[in-house]
């Protein structure tokens, strides 16, 4: 059931603003947000929420999807599939209203490949820009639209690897050149498409030497992230036992981290020179290292490593001179991000897969089994409690913000948070 703005509340949000103004944020057009860390300063954003309270819309999102929501403008797009991965489709809703204005199905896989019911057939993030929405299914399917009339410009069903568990890595685009990581059980590679056309600019081998490790430690999920360091453009891609750097233009592998690990999820977060990435389940490390030199760098560039709370699903965050993060297993942790050291940790209780979120010095974390979204401040000097809102259903999605609105997926519903 969705419940609609009344005229008078859509005209104020138009009079409030909702128009191009280049002071604000990007919009929220990808995984992680226009600023590719989480982060944002968009102004209005409701610390407290409820059904009740707050709500400008909800929309139900039909089948079952994990994917984030995205945003242009004034439209909202997701994912979602049927249980079985059958039907794969894009939604588009209207920012003000929650209407869904668009509502296609892209891919049929007659015999789509195992996915645990952990995850689902549509967890990958899309990416929009203007006039364009690129949807990704892993190697199920992905494709580019037209974003006005949902029109399919061109697909890839080609792209093969055995997720295992189900696909979970999101798009990332610099330029025209998209990158998507494709780290199955079986086969691990990093592809480049033309983001116009389609085409495959180059396809590289992550060539890990996994020595006797079954399958389940060679996946991965994480999403590409495209950096300058030095002059270097380099494209980061975490995966299983390590984190490798391409150049964007040819795919050649510039440097590894080997750090163990598998199942890594969370893209890595550049500032001032440093990379800070995590290495997924199984050794649960947090890492530090410059990102330069040549071929094995890690006995050489890593400045520190931590273990304690680090997260394998959800990402992390910075703020200031801190890595704020919270753990699969609810603890939330501030950590200094010259040293690694902790400076607090909380347990909040609950299990996370959801990303967190960081606007206007407020961290927003949503739990994936009670509804409950806690928000605490951004603060080094110790965990500061803002609130604790609950909704009728748990999360799986990372929220999305577009000025004066915050936006949340549950696994039923779309909601529109505002002040």
């Amino acid at each position: 059931m969705r419940h609609l703005l009344s005229l008078s509340t859509v005209c104020l949000l138009y009079t409030i603003g909702l128009g191009n103004d280049p002071d604000r944020d990007p919009d929220w057009n990808q995984f992680r947000g226009g600023h590719g860390d989480g982060t944002a300063s968009f102004t209005g954003i409701p610390t407290t929420w409820s059904e009740t309270q707050h709500v400008a819309w909800k929309t139900a999102i039909w089948g079952k999807g994990w994917s984030s929501p995205v945003v242009w403008k004034n439209r909202i797009w997701l994912t979602t599939a049927t249980v079985d991965g059958k039907r794969l489709a894009v939604l588009c809703l209207n920012r003000q209203t929650g209407a869904v204005l668009h509502d296609k199905i892209i891919f049929t896989p007659d015999n789509p490949q195992y996915c645990h019911p952990f995850n689902s057939y549509a967890s990958s993030t899309p990416w929009v820009e203007d006039g364009r929405v690129y949807v990704h299914f892993g190697s199920l399917g992905t494709a580019c639209l037209n974003a006005d009339t949902c029109a399919v410009i061109w697909k890839r069903t080609d792209l093969p690897c055995n997720h295992f568990r189900g696909p979970a890595s999101s798009i990332a685009i610099d330029g025209n050149r998209m990158f998507l990581p494709f780290d199955g059980s079986d086969i691990q590679y990093v592809a480049a498409l033309d983001k116009r056309t389609g085409e495959t600019l180059w396809r590289t081998d992550r060539n890990v030497d996994f020595g006797d490790k079954p399958g389940p430690y060679r996946k991965a999920y994480s999403t590409a992230r495209v950096i300058t360091h030095e002059g270097r453009k380099q494209v980061i891609i975490p995966g299983a036992m390590a984190t490798m750097s391409y150049d964007p233009a040819s795919g050649q592998e510039l440097w590894r981290v080997i750090h163990g690990g598998a199942n890594v999820s969370c893209p890595p977060l550049f500032h001032q020179g440093v990379l800070y990435f995590t290495s997924g389940d199984v050794t649960n490390r947090l890492l530090a290292m410059i990102p330069a030199g040549q071929g094995n760098i890690t006995q050489t560039h890593i400045k520190w490593s931590m273990m304690r709370g680090v997260p394998s699903r959800p990402s992390v965050l910075r703020a200031g001179s801190s890595i704020y993060m919270v753990s699969n297993s609810g603890v939330a942790s501030c950590v200094d991000i010259e040293t690694g050291r902790t400076r607090w940790s909380q347990r909040l209780g609950g299990k996370y897969s959801a990303s967190p979120i960081l606007v206007d010095k407020r961290v927003f974390c949503c739990e994936e089994e009670q509804g409950i979204c806690h928000v605490f401040a951004a603060d080094p000097a110790g965990y500061r409690a803002l609130a604790t809102n609950k909704l009728e259903a748990s999360f799986m999605a990372s929220p999305a913000v577009a000025d004066k609105m915050l936006i949340l997926r549950t696994k039923t519903h779309l909601y529109g948070i505002t002040e």
